[in-house]
């Protein structure tokens, strides 16, 4: 089973150091140590042990570190900088393997650029030798890239040209749109297994800049400098918070959607973190316990159910005593152990196709901390737990599992806890006149809590009658079942004595339909409306690099990616498809 949990002082491959300001992760992976057997992480390659630190190391500089402003992104070793994800251990994976492998890459250097636009840091990746493959796509995450001019190293994404697949981090999509490399020369790039050194990276807006070995530190520092007195106390990005109007009339062009400097939340650039403790878990043959969070795998079946447990009643609502409850406060926690929960999921369960979220708890008690969160949004730590929920409830959006949203009595699917069921393929809430089973809109979800698509999931449900978010945010009180179903919140409301029976049916039923079928469906299905840079990126993941590692050319006995560092070559079938 695989651990998504570590910290520092466990880290294998990754060296982290906060001076100040200024905080430098440097990259040494050892080519021992290793999730499977069978390869060796050579070259500052690496598997998803890699990053897997890389990701925790992230998030601790949000919560643990919030002076930050710069963070340095380079290697220990000499003349190399990464040479991307491993390819023995790619061509050993099975293919669910290799696909949430790719996803959870992604998803981390999404969270670096989350924390650049959002959290104010900037992010300077500095090549001290070669870059290729997913070691430039970490570096085209970060807001600048430096290379070393010695006369050796180069950028490179030698993926099609090597392997027949695709560069799996987004990297593809990064070079024209976030850098708008022209796409003859991205073209060219991406075809060109050596890639380009210094100059002609430069000269096509694949790096920054590029500094001979004998000025290349004090060239860094010195950049480094700059940025942090250039990086004031400003954060951009849509303010959580903000009503849905923020993001009324669907704009195509849904990621520029910003505050101004002046209406940015405010960060405390003297302040230091709150540390992030290991979660509880108690692993058992049938799921995982938490405190906040209960799973139970009904493996036979092919589903889950996952309880999400409401907070307790009379929480703090001043941010001294949210600081003082550090990691231990309920939004912050919860959310941990459901982030842990579906990667859980993704990676250790692959035959478990559906999942029923549950919510247990007092409906006023979720909206009481709702409430404290928007009050205090431009606290440092209250932005940052909400930036937060706001990625784990996306990588529920781009997990592929079928969601189903279950509304019973005791249930809390209020505010932030709403969007679970606004986030699920459909919802199931009882309809039974003796027992108060209720929904409840809350002050988060107007905007605070983001899609990949920029919009709100009441805003991608009602693309067809915009005005329903409105009305919808305004209502007054809970909405019961029949309510609920009016106003387009639930998709259906058995009544008692249907209801064990109709929820029987629909998990058996689901979980009979083919999960290829369903994983594009989902996928399709989710994110309506305008396209951003991270809907490509996770749609042509979903797409192309699913399909891409199914076939002969890259994954066949004679194929690219199982011949790589073989005496035989790949043997392609020319067919274009």
């Amino acid at each position: 089973m695989i651990n998504f949990q570590t910290s520092p002082d466990q880290y294998k491959h990754w060296r982290l150091s906060v001076d100040g300001p200024v905080a430098t992760l440097s990259m040494d992976v050892q080519e021992d140590v290793t999730l499977a057997e069978g390869y060796k992480l050579k070259l500052n390659s690496y598997d998803l042990g890699v990053d897997i630190e890389l990701a925790d190391a992230i998030q601790r500089l949000r919560f643990e570190h919030p002076q930050v402003k710069a963070v340095v992104i380079t290697s220990l070793k000499p003349r190399i900088f990464c040479a991307g994800a491993n390819i023995y251990m790619l061509g050993t994976s099975s293919h669910a393997f290799k696909v949430n492998f790719c996803k959870f890459t992604n998803e981390t250097r999404c969270a670096i650029e989350d924390d650049s636009r959002h959290s104010g840091r900037r992010y300077i990746a500095a090549l001290n030798g070669t870059a290729s493959g997913g070691g430039y796509e970490l570096a085209i995450a970060c807001d600048e890239i430096y290379l070393v001019d010695d006369g050796n190293s180069a950028i490179s994404l030698p993926e099609v040209p090597l392997l027949g697949v695709l560069p799996g981090t987004g990297g593809l999509t990064r070079l024209v749109d976030k850098r708008k490399v022209r796409r003859d020369r991205a073209d060219v790039f991406s075809t060109l297994a050596e890639g380009l050194k210094g100059k002609r990276a430069k000269e096509w807006g694949l790096i920054d800049d590029y500094f001979p070995t004998s000025k290349f530190q004090e060239s860094i520092n010195a950049r480094v400098s700059a940025i942090v007195q250039e990086v004031t106390q400003t954060v951009r990005g849509p303010q959580p918070g903000s009503p849905a109007g923020a993001l009324d009339s669907l704009r195509n062009d849904a990621e520029t959607a910003s505050l101004s400097d002046s209406d940015a939340p405010q960060t405390n650039s003297l302040h230091y973190g709150i540390k992030l403790n290991p979660l509880e878990q108690e692993v058992k043959p049938a799921g995982v316990e938490y405190k906040y969070v209960n799973l139970i795998l009904n493996r036979e079946q092919r589903y889950a159910d996952l309880t999400v447990h409401g907070p307790e009643a009379g929480l703090p609502t001043t941010t001294d005593e949210i600081e003082k409850l550090g990691d231990a406060y309920w939004p912050l926690q919860a959310f941990r152990e459901l982030d842990d929960a579906l990667l859980h999921l993704r990676v250790n369960e692959p035959e478990i196709g559906l999942v029923c979220i549950r919510t247990a708890g007092n409906i006023d008690d979720v909206l009481a901390v709702d409430q404290a969160l928007a009050a205090s949004k431009d606290h440092w730590l209250v932005r940052e737990i909400l930036l937060y929920m706001a990625r784990v409830l996306r990588r529920l959006d781009l997990t592929a599992k079928s969601f189903f949203a279950i509304v019973e009595p005791g249930s809390c699917f209020a505010g932030s806890l709403l969007e679970l069921l606004l986030a699920s393929d459909r919802s199931y809430m009882l309809n039974n006149a003796d027992e108060k089973v209720a929904v409840t809109i809350g002050e988060l979800n107007g905007g605070a809590l983001p899609m990949s698509n920029g919009l709100t999931r009441l805003q991608s449900r009602f693309l067809a009658r915009p005005e329903t978010v409105e009305k919808v945010l305004a209502h007054q009180g809970s909405f019961d079942a029949e309510e609920a179903e009016e106003a387009g919140l639930i998709t259906f409301v058995p009544d008692e004595l249907d209801w064990e029976d109709e929820i029987r049916v629909a998990i058996e039923e689901r979980t009979s339909l083919s999960p290829d079928a369903l994983t594009g469906m989902e996928a399709s299905l989710r994110f309506a409306g305008p396209e951003t840079m991270d809907t490509k990126i996770y749609g042509r993941l979903t797409a192309w690099q699913n399909w891409i590692f199914q076939r002969p050319n890259a994954v066949g006995p004679e194929g690219a990616l199982t011949n790589y560092g073989k005496p035989t070559q790949a043997h392609f079938d020319f067919k274009r498809t």
